[in-house]
């Protein structure tokens, strides 16, 4: 599977942060940012976001003296063959306190052997996730997680999934035309939300952003009732600057 992404805001946070966690677990004894900052070339200000972020999710922690040593969750995500159970545990700690922040369900998916997958996903009574009428995996060209899973993939990628998954009318806001679409997934900007304004269901307004790595391909998303609509572009913004956190506990 050839891909098209390029590297958007969180995959650079994420390689930054891999810098600094790096350089904090050579230094056992501790390191303090002045020394972090030399070692890994970032500026100070960029630097102090990284470690409040870092320490937010318990990768680094501070030691009495003001230096940064290695924190329990990398630990855990370091653990041989409880890796797997610590990442999901992980990520639906993350999801959660994203869902709450946000005001609405959350959704982390990923393609995978040309298809569509929701991995995990955070909902709750004031937060109902989208009903599933349509199964998620034939509506890729209506859902803001599937158009934004499709950006990311190349011409050729893109004709194979649809010619699995045709792009049927959900509803009458849905892009049925195959050069319609992709002429606006390629127009699309790596760093600006996909949003889905009812092509998916009547009812609902969707967001998503990338995550990825490498040759890696996914989403994070968000959905909400369309009266709500007039929070979404503030919810999406919310969403992107929550993405690094994601993407860096799947990157370790």
């Amino acid at each position: 599977m050839a891909l098209r992404h390029e590297p958007t805001a969180p995959f650079h946070a994420v390689q930054h942060a891999l810098r600094v966690l790096e350089t904090v677990a050579r230094h056992t004894g501790g390191v303090g940012e002045d020394q972090l900052a030399r070692e890994t070339g970032l500026p100070a200000t960029h630097l102090a976001r990284l470690l409040a972020m870092l320490r937010r999710e318990q990768y680094v922690r501070r030691t009495g003296d003001g230096g940064y040593v290695t924190g329990e969750a990398l630990v855990l995500l370091s653990a041989g063959y409880d890796r797997k159970t610590a990442l999901e545990r992980k990520l639906q700690h993350s999801l959660s306190k994203l869902r709450d922040t946000v005001g609405a369900a959350v959704y982390l998916s990923s393609y995978v052997d040309g298809e569509l997958r929701i991995t995990q996903y955070a909902d709750g009574p004031r937060t109902p996730k989208v009903n599933e009428w349509v199964d998620f995996r034939a509506a890729a060209h209506a859902t803001a997680l599937g158009k934004c899973l499709l950006t990311q993939l190349d011409h050729d990628g893109r004709r194979d999934h649809l010619s699995r998954h045709r792009t049927a009318r959900l509803t009458s806001r849905t892009i049925t035309n195959e050069k319609v679409l992709f002429s606006k997934l390629d127009a699309h900007p790596a760093s600006v939300p996909v949003l889905d304004l009812q092509e998916y269901a009547v009812g609902t307004v969707c967001a998503a952003v990338p995550m990825t790595a490498g040759r890696s391909v996914g989403s994070l998303a968000l959905s909400l009732p369309v009266r709500h609509a007039h929070r979404l572009r503030e919810a999406a913004e919310t969403l992107s600057r929550h993405a690094a956190p994601l993407l860096l506990s799947m990157a370790l």
